[in-house]
């Protein structure tokens, strides 16, 4: 074995029991990131056994020509799209005015709000007394382990913080994002809101951003801003964004 196959050999082994820890503990947020890791090990082992077998053989190095073929159509789009979703992350247009708000749900913890949905409250609650006369929409129905809706969850947070609950709007069915659109829409329409003309500012985790507006577009939204909410933790941000670039995959193929 030569010195390199031995370097890439036991970066392999590294990548895959740092990926498994990072499944394994699942406190730390850190799944995605872990099964990432495991994939990059496995490529690395593929790498290595298709160089072995180019070495000996015309079939193996057409194999491995076909293999980093593919691999450069996989990682080149995937690369842009993170591109794509870091941007619209990082691209903060709460300073514009809206017609309405589109508050996104996330996980309730019995009755309390999830770290992630705590910061898309915080961002709501600054872009709300910003613009303290436009009607806001919670959305979100109850999950697996949630003692209350997601919309509930939201409304009893923002108005113990005082904000007027004749602003607020629940609903309480959705279960997942183009739902949160779908059903805000009848909404705002009868608030005399028409979503495919007025500007509706949502507000979401910055990662969700990107997605969330490509899915509010297909629900007939014409203009929406995200209001960014941020994690606390760097090494969360950093993971939903690498799972946002494959979520992205996801929504423009099968939602």
């Amino acid at each position: 074995m030569t010195k390199r196959e031995k370097i890439q050999g036991a970066a392999a082994a590294l990548l895959a029991l740092t990926g498994a820890v990072l499944m394994t503990v699942r406190p730390w947020g850190m799944r995605f990131s872990g099964f990432l890791l495991v994939g990059l090990a496995a490529v690395l082992v593929i790498a290595l056994l298709l160089d072995r077998w180019a070495a000996a053989s015309k079939t193996g190095r057409l194999c491995r020509r076909v293999f980093q073929a593919a691999l450069t159509l996989v990682l080149v789009p995937l690369l842009l799209i993170e591109v794509y979703v870091i941007n619209a992350g990082c691209s903060d247009l709460s300073a514009l005015p809206a017609d309405a708000v589109v508050v996104l749900g996330a996980g309730v913890n019995g009755t309390q709000p999830s770290l992630s949905l705590y910061t898309r409250l915080t961002a709501a609650l600054d872009y709300l007394e910003e613009n303290p006369e436009i009607p806001v929409v919670l959305t979100g129905g109850r999950g697996y382990g949630e003692e209350i809706t997601e919309a509930r969850c939201m409304y009893d947070w923002l108005t113990a913080r005082g904000v007027d609950p004749a602003r607020l709007i629940l609903e309480e069915q959705a279960g997942n994002t183009a739902e949160n659109f779908a059903l805000s829409k009848e909404l705002l329409e009868e608030q005399g809101i028409d979503p495919a003309e007025d500007s509706v500012a949502v507000v979401t985790n910055d990662f969700h951003i990107a997605r969330s507006r490509l899915i509010a577009a297909r629900q007939g939204y014409g203009h929406v801003f995200g209001v960014p909410a941020e994690l606390p933790w760097l090494h969360l941000e950093v993971n939903y964004y690498l799972r946002e670039a494959f979520a992205m995959v996801k929504t423009w193929i099968f939602d």
